[in-house]
């Protein structure tokens, strides 16, 4: 069904539509093998922020202003042509005035690399990592990591890219590890922190791709996981605490969204199938101290309002985990037991602005 943009259902209540006969509603007792029990962590003390494609339509300072003025620790900040536009003039000037604005609200940073055609006005994303020249997209990635140290960023986050029709597996994985290995030289020398994001329909899209990445670039200490709990509902075999669990040794960034299984599509808090408190729980008993930043990109159009009921929403789904945590009773999950709030599993994943499907 086609959800519309009402107010998201507080955390911890029953998602009629998307909970299935027989199985645990949200912020019951039990979901899958994950029990809920209190929890030592504090969920409250997790730092939110919200990412900057998700006020496109806001001149940045005015962003920045907006997200302080609602009470958030900090911000997700994607570079693009209106938001620190990494190829415009002025480039050092414009850096330091963002590092004075930050300062001056008390807000922490992530960059963010995902914008849509910053580096090719014609083709979304383009060209990534396993194009047959990624020059281009090399050069912003570095742009990005010196931003990054400039700005104290806490992570600079990237992802693969989807493989071209015209580039076969190997190739695409063997230009997608050496262009990862060039981006962790920039890290190591500017003594930044890389989060790389797994993302459905892209080359590295799950924890365990992720891992294979890892492993082949000899385990950098620098190069850590983004981990989006949206894309964990989507199409991760576990319960979404459990993807935190899994990560947490290696998690740098998280983005937060609520999503459905095998749709790829970032909703508002409360219109997906995510039980939000035991997901918050995981991420404090972890001990993460990074931002966990909204990424609801399709939402510019009505910004503040959403960033308004996001804080709101996540503030009660982290004084409910402070009662309710999420711990593990049993080593592994059944294979039906993808989400706390629905065991339903759609085969694939679609995608809504083309509704293909990756089997």
């Amino acid at each position: 069904m086609t959800v519309p943009r009402p107010r998201p259902a507080q955390p911890g209540t029953a998602q009629p539509e998307t909970a299935q006969p027989g199985t645990a509603q949200p912020g019951t007792a039990q979901s899958g093998n994950w029990t809920v029990e209190p929890s030592s962590a504090d969920a409250t003390a997790l730092r939110l922020g919200y990412g900057t494609n998700g006020f496109a339509n806001h001149r940045l300072d005015d962003a920045l202003a907006v997200l302080a003025d609602l009470g958030y620790d900090g911000v997700a900040l994607t570079l693009d042509h209106d938001h620190l536009d990494p190829f415009a003039p002025g480039l050092t000037r414009r850096i330091a005035a963002v590092a004075r604005r930050l300062d001056a609200l008390g807000l922490g940073v992530v960059i963010e690399t995902g914008a849509r055609y910053l580096l090719d006005p014609w083709h979304k994303h383009a060209p990534t990592l396993l194009h047959d020249d990624p020059t281009r997209r090399i050069e912003f990635l570095r742009r990005a990591v010196r931003i990054g140290a400039d700005l104290g960023a806490e992570a600079v986050s990237f992802w693969a890219g989807v493989r071209p029709e015209t580039v076969s597996q190997q190739c695409a994985w063997d230009r997608l590890v050496a262009g990862c290995a060039s981006v962790v030289d920039a890290a190591d020398s500017a003594g930044v922190t890389l989060g790389f994001e797994p993302e459905p329909g892209m080359l590295v899209e799950s924890i365990t791709d992720w891992r294979r990445l890892h492993a082949a670039l000899d385990a950098p200490a620098r190069f850590g996981i983004t981990l989006d709990i949206g894309h964990c509902r989507c199409l991760e075999p576990w319960p979404v605490p459990r993807c935190v669990a899994e990560v947490a040794d290696h998690l740098v960034n998280v983005q937060i969204d609520d999503m459905r299984r095998g749709v790829h599509e970032h909703l508002e808090f409360g219109t997906g199938e995510i039980d939000f408190p035991p997901v918050l729980a995981a991420l404090a008993e972890a001990g993460y101290r990074g931002l966990v930043a909204v990424e609801l990109p399709r939402d510019s159009h009505a910004a503040p309002a959403v960033a308004a009921r996001s804080i709101e929403f996540l503030r009660a789904a982290a004084t409910a985990a402070a009662k309710t945590g999420a711990r593990r009773v049993e080593d592994e999950a059944p294979a039906d037991a993808l989400c706390s709030a629905s065991t339903e599993a759609t085969a694939g994943v679609r995608y809504p602005d083309t509704d293909r499907r990756v089997e």
